[in-house]
């Protein structure tokens, strides 16, 4: 389902990632999921977002193979909760340069109205969205939380992507079933 001009095809790697990630709904509804908030009503409240509009976003990133659905129960009733693929899993680092370039260079309308990106091996927030700059270390959702001040007082440990049965090994590696990488195929769940 396309929600604007489709640049998958494009010959530039930004304008086929900005396929993805150039939606400011589609990147919100994926800080949802990496801060554990997976389930439609909750992310619908956090975001305060129509239904349709919430709807759309998560059917493209499912579609794009970032996100996958789990069925839970909700007292009786099975509905559908989104998690990280390990795809969506990787954009983290873009995730969290955004919110970096953010602090740097964007005020803040108020002193609640910070996120920061924090390497919890080290307890240190960083400037960099793949590398600490305190420590070194590589930056992954097991080992990085965000401490958004509107949310907690205490960082918040990122969801990691889960095991997908439905996914083909294509939706979470960048390895075609040639052997070949970055064949630009967008994969999809079942």
């Amino acid at each position: 389902m396309a929600l604007r001009s489709d640049w998958s095809q494009r010959n530039c790697s930004m304008a086929r990632g900005l396929d993805i990630f150039g939606d400011p709904w589609g990147m919100l509804v994926l800080r949802e999921v990496f801060f554990g908030n997976g389930r439609f009503d909750a992310m619908k409240a956090r975001l305060q977002v129509a239904d349709s509009v919430l709807t759309r976003r998560l059917a493209a990133l499912v579609e794009s193979g970032l996100l996958a659905k789990e069925p839970y129960d909700d007292g009786g009733r099975t509905r559908q909760e989104y998690v990280l693929t390990a795809k969506g899993e990787d954009a983290l680092p873009v995730l969290n340069a955004v919110v970096i370039w953010s602090e740097k260079h964007l005020p803040a309308p108020s002193g609640q109205a910070h996120m920061y990106v924090i390497h919890s091996s080290c307890g240190q927030r960083t400037g960099s969205a793949d590398t600490c700059t305190e420590c070194g270390g590589r930056l992954t959702a097991e080992n990085t939380s965000w401490h958004s001040l509107t949310r907690t007082e205490d960082p918040v440990p990122l969801a990691t992507a889960r095991e997908h049965p439905g996914l083909r090994p294509s939706d979470t590696d960048p390895t075609d079933a040639t052997g070949h990488k970055g064949t630009g195929h967008r994969g999809t769940a079942a």
